[in-house]
């Protein structure tokens, strides 16, 4: 049976980490998500999911490189407000998942595969709410999403790297 959930955002995250100044990752996340997870871990060819992630919540725990994301160098929150995601198809590799889908960032969507551990068993919370998580990870060009904004280095090489690792950390509730 084909069960619709939620992303419960208190317990999600979204996260990223790009190579800097050539020698070391920078980690960053967004800090508002939604989305939504049609699952029935029988029938995967059924299973859809949806996601956005509101691109002005990004925190470096540095504001002013935040400042600069947002500006029209990399993310241009005012013109291009949200990452989204699309499942395109769900497919078993494993006790795991790949699911193929449509992201969307600055205004260039390409496809892109989530290897994703999961989904968990149903459990229920304290509260009554039943619940499954799962974790995702992808590795995209930001150049081919139109970020391409880059500084060339004195002793050679390039401010940003063009790597950037998404990492998803995701609870779902059920909704009845």
């Amino acid at each position: 049976m084909l069960n619709t959930y939620l992303i419960d955002p208190s317990h999600s995250t979204a996260s990223f980490s790009i190579k800097h100044m050539m020698i070391a990752k920078v980690h960053g996340g967004f800090e508002k998500l939604s989305g939504k997870l049609e699952y029935d871990p029988q029938d995967l060819s059924k299973a859809k999911v949806e996601a956005n992630i509101e691109v002005a919540s990004i925190s470096t725990r540095d504001a002013q490189r935040d400042t600069h994301l947002k500006s029209g160098d990399f993310f241009d929150v005012e013109k291009y407000p949200s990452i989204t995601f699309v499942s395109k198809s769900f497919k078993k590799d494993g006790d795991d998942l790949k699911i193929t889908g449509d992201l969307s960032i600055h205004g260039v969507t390409k496809e892109v595969e989530l290897k994703v551990e999961g989904p968990t068993e149903e459990i229920k919370d304290p509260w009554g709410n039943l619940k499954i998580g799962a974790s995702g990870t992808t590795k995209i060009k930001r150049k081919e999403f139109g970020l391409s904004w880059n500084a060339a280095l004195e002793a050679g090489g390039f401010m940003v790297g063009d790597d950037v690792n998404i990492t998803l950390e995701v609870q779902f509730v059920k909704q009845v």
